[in-house]
């Protein structure tokens, strides 16, 4: 069975974290005899037919080559809302994505097209609705971007209602699609982590009070909440901060003003390789993010044994459960959020019998072979739905 994945972020090469799960994902429905093709945007560089660990990849042009920077880096909305130029390479992707996805279906006659994301997606892929079974993947920047707008939403509960089988990576992703389209059904259906990147620390590898922040330094992520955090946390605590964004500077610079200068480094972004070692020396990680979709950091976390404090927001409380394997406290309380963290690294055996459960708790629902059986599940009734509407 051949099925069309269309998505606007895939690694551009083995080893790039854009995407890296859908790639995994990809892999792991391989292992169940599901051949998938992924369609994604060009950008500098890229071939436009390309294999990236054994997946097929197919990219289209979709503006000048000095003006195909939307995709990949995690800043597509800012780009589009920056600038004309953003807007009308924004209209060529949607416009040069849909007449992609029209080509390839008809060359490689899949038995399914999957957007992952609404938005682009979503879009692009919808023209196929009607002509092939059609199933879209939320992820989470996709359902914010439509939050609080009245077009957007409109427009998100259009392309939702035209797909044979909606997925959402989180229970909360599911509620809010459904908010958005009264009637639907969203099954919850995660992405698959890299069970071989990610294990429990060698004895003495953890160190005393230290923690971990993955995530770009942006509002939604909580990156000045975090700071705060760490700095209420104790003089005696150090922090790796991983990751880079628009508040970069001003994360420094807060840095500075909270004496924590010598305590924390910022590495800025790092590739893949570089996480497992960071996340096996920590005593916990902080993810104080807003409405996050899912929080693949969190699992990575929990692979690793290192527990997760959180605020309890979106996608989140899927993955840590509060008092057992991590620890969620209320949106926007750093000053609770501190506290939380502070107890964990006050009490490292708490600390180490939460990570332990969090592991558990994580190869049983992000182990690719049980992914890959549940969307397999998905793509089944997917194509019976079709079928029946359109028979």
């Amino acid at each position: 069975m051949d099925v069309l994945f269309v998505t606007h972020s895939y690694p551009r090469h083995s080893g790039d974290a854009a995407g890296s799960f859908i790639l995994r994902l990809a892999q792991a429905l391989g292992q169940t005899g599901i051949r998938v093709h992924v369609l994604a945007p060009s950008a500098p560089g890229l071939r436009e037919r390309d294999e990236i660990e054994g997946v097929s990849v197919h990219r289209f042009r979709y503006a000048p080559g000095a003006m195909e920077t939307l995709a990949y880096t995690g800043t597509m909305a800012e780009a589009v809302k920056a600038s004309i130029g953003g807007k009308l390479a924004m209209a060529g992707m949607l416009a040069a994505g849909a007449r992609a996805v029209s080509r390839l279906r008809k060359r490689i006659k899949p038995a399914l097209v999957h957007a992952h994301w609404w938005f682009p997606a979503g879009l692009q892929a919808r023209s196929t609705a009607g002509k092939a079974p059609f199933v879209i993947t939320m992820h989470g920047s996709d359902v914010r971007l439509a939050a609080g707008s009245g077009p957007g939403s409109m427009l998100m509960r259009r392309v939702l209602e035209s797909a044979d089988g909606l997925t959402a990576v989180s229970t909360w992703l599911a509620q809010q699609a459904a908010s958005v389209a009264p009637g639907i059904f969203c099954d919850v259906a995660p992405m698959p982590v890299d069970l071989g990147a990610f294990n429990p620390a060698a004895p003495g590898e953890r160190r005393a009070r230290h923690v971990l922040f993955v995530g770009r330094l942006s509002v939604q992520k909580g990156i000045l909440d975090a700071l705060n955090a760490i700095a209420a946390s104790g003089p005696s605590t150090t922090a790796d901060i991983v990751g880079g964004g628009p508040l970069e500077a001003e994360a420094m610079a807060l840095a500075e003003r909270l004496s924590l200068a010598r305590r924390v480094t910022f590495h800025g972004a790092l590739p893949p390789s570089a996480l497992p070692a960071l996340y096996a020396q920590a005593t916990a990680v902080i993810m104080p993010s807003h409405e996050e979709g899912l929080g693949l950091v969190a699992v990575e976390a929990a692979l690793s044994e290192t527990p997760v404090v959180a605020y309890h927001s979106g996608g989140l409380t899927d993955v840590v459960k509060d008092g057992r394997t991590g620890r969620l406290v209320p949106l926007g309380d750093h000053a609770v959020l501190g506290a939380a963290l502070n107890d964990l690294l006050d009490h490292p055996d708490r600390a180490s019998t939460f990570g332990a459960r969090a592991r558990l708790d994580a190869l049983e629902r992000f182990a690719p072979a049980a992914v890959a059986a549940r969307y397999r599940a998905v793509y089944d009734e997917a194509i019976a739905a079709h079928r029946r509407r359109h028979d």
